[in-house]
């Protein structure tokens, strides 16, 4: 029997049960093993003051390694860049919508002094340089949670990812989809990482949820976070699509307050995916991303 660890939240139990389905219809035995994190714990702190590289990842990645699981399913946004000794992304299966979303009202329906929250750096960045008229605050919780906060009426919208609205049937409260041209998305937002230890059953049997064309455009995204020496919560956002066998990478890095803003773009082979978003990383740190993120850190 393959052992899946996930997190307990709606959402990743949803990614964690796709999963177990998937194997399941190709003849594979599973269960799921709910694995408390650091970060479920940390629940009133925003994410960017606790800045602890696998907050939601760590705990899982011990069962991995000490064979407790067979394999875990994670966002793969919360995924770090470098990865335990002995453990592997086996799988990326076709990624969800990778944009951002505005639930409660429109952008521009919001006037002066909205509030507006979300838990992320690079959104709270990027909504500022927008509508630097909106009060941005901190959202925390799951979910569930934080629609009901919005419901509850202790902000006027919240920004989340538009992926697990749909999964959990909630894409009906989507007022507006950002275009990532106007809200980069996180690394890897919308797409499922599967983890496993580097051989073994778990990885032999998630070999077949691969796709590679979002494994590609992951892996781009990954190299510029790479570059750029940041980890899940920075205002770091990046976008990759694959056409055929070319994948085009946008990114941008943002200091919080949305005053300051570098983008740029690099095209290149879908095979040389991690050069080119290393390539975007350090082109972006010499255009002036180095000084946002050195005063990030401080």
């Amino acid at each position: 029997m393959l052992v899946i660890a996930s997190r307990g939240s709606q959402l990743a139990l949803w990614q964690a049960h796709w999963v177990e389905r998937q194997l399941t219809a190709a003849g594979r035995v599973c269960r799921i093993e709910i694995i408390k994190t650091t970060g479920d714990k940390i629940t009133d702190v925003p994410l960017a003051k606790v800045g602890t590289k696998g907050l939601f990842t760590k705990e899982i990645e011990e069962a991995l390694l000490d064979g407790r699981a067979d394999l875990a399913v994670h966002s793969l946004k919360d995924l770090p860049t470098e990865l335990p000794e002995g453990l592997v992304l086996a799988a990326v299966p076709e990624r969800e919508d990778p944009r951002d979303a505005v639930v409660g009202r429109p952008l521009a329906d919001l006037p002066a002094g909205a509030r507006v929250g979300t838990s992320s750096l690079r959104r709270a960045a990027q909504l500022r340089k927008l509508r630097g008229d909106l009060t941005v605050e901190s959202v925390r919780g799951n979910l569930d949670t934080r629609l009901r906060k919005l419901d509850e009426g202790r902000y006027d919208a919240i920004l989340l990812a538009a992926a697990g609205l749909k999964r959990l049937g909630w894409g009906g409260r989507i007022a507006e989809i950002l275009s990532p041209e106007v809200m980069c998305p996180a690394v890897g937002q919308g797409a499922l990482a599967i983890e496993t230890r580097a051989s073994g059953p778990g990885f032999d049997a998630c070999a077949a949820l691969d796709h590679a064309a979002t494994h590609a455009a992951v892996t781009a995204e990954r190299g510029l976070l790479v570059a750029l020496g940041g980890g899940c919560q920075v205002p770091i956002g990046a976008h990759a699509t694959v056409d055929g066998g070319r994948l085009l990478l946008k990114a941008m890095v943002a200091s919080p307050d949305g005053a300051e803003l570098v983008r740029g773009e690099c095209e290149g082979a879908v095979a040389e995916a991690e050069l080119i978003g290393r390539k975007l990383g350090a082109e972006l740190l010499h255009r002036g991303a180095r000084q946002i993120l050195e005063r990030v850190y401080e």
